[in-house]
């Protein structure tokens, strides 16, 4: 296989590729799927393909599977473009079909007056790993990448975006000893970096006596580091089979290193805040299964991340949010989440800003996203938020930066 950069363009021109898109300098596909199980076989024949070496991310859900080759950091070579067509291959002998339009990856953008320390702050609290000058990611490569950009103009009032961040209890005392801080706020979760931007940092607790590997904090979950994609695949496998025979869906994030199984976010528990007792029942089944393959948990590696917005007209905010990212809305009318139905990527919520706060309500946010998709969706993409009343700021062939009706910003964009 050659080493051979290719760029995206020529990558997705490449024979046998077609299922395939670069998305934030990843080559990712999607698979619809019946089950976890034939999710897990897919994993399983990638792993075969592979030989145990450069095993891709492979992200199983209920209802289909990504995957994803590459990435920011390291260039995407002739390699990629021939692993990707054996891939391809392998799932339609699976009788797998390709959705390329449910690929998307999401990105928080913070404008920074100074950089380093606020990159510090932010790496701090989610123990992300520097993924170039400006950028951090999380090393399991599942909740969204952070930039720190330099600040073109003070805005000093509170941002109408904030993060929340769960972590094992561990990892919230190491955070705040680390930062020098005491939480404030209406719950005494808050903590913020140097220039205002604030996170709540929320200590996860067991889910049960009896699943003692599992960490509860807005999802169940749990992270088995593993030493072979063998061992890796294994699990998965084993976990997926339980998921299905018990009916009950999770996330099955397989990575070189390790797996995350995840129930996703309040998937875990009943409309009384307890434990589903057949989730119980699969979390103990997945400790076992780990514990046959010789696996230990680490809750170390756990994170939970959502983004909330406050919002003056928060139906019409909502709306732009849903129809931009193809999300779907929590049933519970006492919520506002809109969600991945691939839960892919991170719950967001909206809360009620206070009209009379005109100065916060026009000041730019110091925080906003970005939301690589397709060349081939950013048009249905833009179209769609714009409908439901949002605003076209500026636009170029692969950058598209939009408001909400609450002046939020976003900038969509694809990779050339």
């Amino acid at each position: 296989m050659t080493q051979e950069r290719v760029t995206a363009t020529e990558f997705q021109q490449a024979d046998g590729v077609g299922d395939w898109r670069v998305v934030d300098g990843a080559a990712s596909a999607w698979y619809d799927a019946p089950s976890l199980s034939v999710g897990a076989a897919l994993a399983a024949r990638i792993a075969g393909l592979t030989g145990g070496d450069g095993l891709p991310d492979v992200d199983l859900r209920a209802s289909g599977v990504r995957v994803r080759i590459g990435g920011p950091s390291a260039d995407l070579t002739g390699a990629d473009v021939e692993l990707a067509s054996v891939v391809s291959a392998a799932a339609r002998e699976l009788g797998l079909a390709a959705d390329p339009a449910a690929l998307q990856v999401m990105r928080l953008v913070i404008d920074a007056a100074n950089t380093p320390s606020v990159k510090d702050f932010w790496q701090t609290m989610l123990a992300y790993e520097p993924a170039g000058a400006d950028s951090l990611r999380d090393p399991l490569r599942r909740d969204p990448a952070v930039s720190i950009r330099g600040l073109d103009e003070p805005r000093p009032l509170r941002n109408r975006i904030h993060v929340d961040v769960g972590r094992d209890p561990a990892a919230v005392d190491a955070v705040k000893a680390a930062l020098g801080q005491e939480p404030f706020g209406a719950y005494e979760l808050t903590l913020a970096d140097n220039e205002g931007n604030e996170a709540d940092l929320v200590a996860g607790g067991e889910l049960s006596t009896e699943t003692t590997d599992w960490l509860a904090n807005f999802g169940a979950m749990t992270f088995y580091p593993t030493t072979s994609t063998e061992q890796a695949v294994a699990l998965a496998t084993a976990v997926a089979q339980l998921a299905d025979d018990g009916g009950v869906p999770v996330l099955v994030d397989v990575r070189p290193d390790g797996v995350t199984i995840d129930s996703g976010k309040d998937q875990w528990e009943d409309d009384e805040d307890a434990p589903l007792p057949a989730f119980v029942d699969l979390a103990a089944g997945v400790q076992k299964a780990a514990g046959e393959l010789g696996l230990s948990a680490d809750p170390t590696r756990l994170r939970f991340v959502q983004l909330g917005f406050d919002a003056v007209d928060v139906p019409a905010v909502r709306a732009f949010w849903t129809a931009l990212l193809g999300y779907q809305h929590d049933p519970r009318l006492f919520l506002t989440d809109i969600y991945d139905p691939r839960r892919l990527n991170p719950v967001l919520f909206f809360q009620q800003l206070d009209p009379a706060d005109e100065p916060r309500h026009h000041q730019r946010n110091r925080l906003h996203l970005e939301l690589a998709v397709p060349q081939d969706q950013v048009q249905h993409r833009v179209t769609a938020a714009l409908s439901t009343g949002g605003r076209l700021i500026s636009r170029t062939p692969n950058h598209h930066r939009l408001a909400d009706p609450d002046g939020n910003e976003v900038a969509v964009i694809a990779d050339l």
